[in-house]
């Protein structure tokens, strides 16, 4: 631990009284003996917003802040993520580089909260557990900066220079257990397996490490079919086998479960991070991605050319703006005003198969589709072909004009 013995120190800010964004992970969890042992703190405060957290891991947050004694406080939080945060991802079709933004919009509702709740207890500091090699350090920052911009910010991972084996090491040391294997974190939308330790380019993520996505392998030889229902961009129900199901975070807990088993929702990818780092990232996100396929689908279906052809511009500054931090930037908010207007005509059922990886449309409908084959269909006569004859003629007027001054097409 070099930074310890002194080989290279920064001055450590001191604190009184201090609110820890807690995961219940190795690197918050060792902030709750070093705030005290290393910051000064004489009063240090635990609170886990629930994003999606299963019960072992809220029992696993409540055991180790025990063990700390330190005070531990639980905020429901999953509604919001849902009805807030999640809902305007689907409306923008959230994609950053092939990952569905999702680490990245629950650290900024984690940091709001911690910092709102930071300043109603009369702390001086807040405390986090990125490290200083990641993303996540900026953006609970810069939402810390708007909703609380006289504390002080402490992250010791990235003030000690940690690596994980040494935070492991001084874990052990101080009594906190930690899993031994690989880390992830997870929320209802996209679970992110390992962020930042994946560094082995030729090694296959094993099956034991993912909590819903099976290896195509290992997945049912028959494929299952569900029936999806959109209303104004969104989820409303899930049917498949006689059992339905509505609201949209009991779809996405149905379709992480349904399309994991039919090796759905993996991501493997380089990720260009904040800081211009490439890094291996894995993920499954078998409801996202079951979800966007399919509301893209019916967005080509109800949205009109201009809309199809300008929207993913917006979509792509807001997956931008969200991944680096700016949940709560102008603009961001402005591309999610655009995005969600034009949601009012995405409504429809689909039918599909899920197997082995595939999500196969097998039906659409939709009663604001613009899909009209009376008009466009070869087999039918609603139009008269010959009405096209002038239209292509003005249409290639330019090309004549072009060709006036002689064709380089070198």
């Amino acid at each position: 631990m070099s930074d310890m013995s002194g080989e290279y120190c920064i001055e450590l800010q001191q604190c009184k009284k201090v609110a820890v964004a807690y995961s219940g992970g190795l690197d918050s969890a060792l902030a709750l003996k070093l705030l005290p042992d290393k910051y000064g703190a004489e009063e240090v405060l635990a609170v886990t917003c629930d994003v999606g957290l299963t019960e072992a891991e809220l029992e696993d947050c409540r055991v180790k802040a025990d063990l700390c004694n330190v005070p531990w406080t639980l905020m429901e939080a999953e509604e919001e993520f849902v009805n807030d945060f999640i809902t305007k991802a689907i409306y923008a079709n959230s994609n950053y580089e092939g990952y569905p933004v999702a680490t990245s919009m629950t650290r900024q509702l984690i940091a709001r909260r911690v910092a709102e709740w930071a300043v109603e207890q009369g702390c001086d500091a807040i405390c986090e557990g990125s490290t200083g090699k990641g993303n996540d350090q900026y953006r609970m920052a810069n939402v810390f900066g708007m909703f609380a911009p006289d504390l002080k910010v402490i992250v010791p991972v990235r003030d000690f220079n940690f690596t994980r084996q040494e935070e492991k090491v001084l874990s052990g040391e101080y009594g906190i257990p930690y899993n031994p294997g690989i880390g992830d974190d997870r929320t209802m939308w996209c679970r992110s397996i390992g962020s930042g330790e994946v560094d082995n380019l030729q090694m296959r993520i094993a099956q034991e490490d993912y909590m819903w996505w099976r290896y195509p392998e290992n997945a049912p030889d028959k494929a299952t079919e569900i029936e999806i229902e959109f209303q104004a961009g969104l989820p409303v129900r899930v049917s498949s086998e006689g059992e339905t199901v509505t609201g949209l975070g009991a779809i996405i807990h149905y379709l992480n479960w349904v399309g994991g088993e039919n090796a759905i929702g993996k991501i493997d990818m380089f990720e260009d991070g904040m800081i211009g780092l490439k890094s291996r990232e894995a993920y499954e996100a078998p409801g996202a991605t079951i979800i966007l396929n399919l509301h893209q689908d019916m967005e080509q279906l109800c949205l009109t050319k201009e809309q199809i052809q300008f929207k993913p511009q917006v979509e792509r500054q807001w997956a931008y703006m969200v991944y680096h931090g700016g949940w709560f930037h102008p603009i961001t908010q402005d591309c999610a005003a655009f995005c969600e207007s034009s949601q009012w005509a995405v409504n429809g059922v689909y039918r599909v198969l899920l197997y082995k990886g595939n999500v196969d449309i097998i039906g659409r409908e939709s009663s604001t589709g613009l899909f009209a084959p009376e008009l466009r269909s070869l087999a039918t006569a609603g139009w008269d072909q010959r009405e096209s004859g002038p239209a292509t003629k003005i249409h290639g007027m330019q090309y004549k004009i072009l060709a006036k001054r002689g064709l380089n097409l070198d």
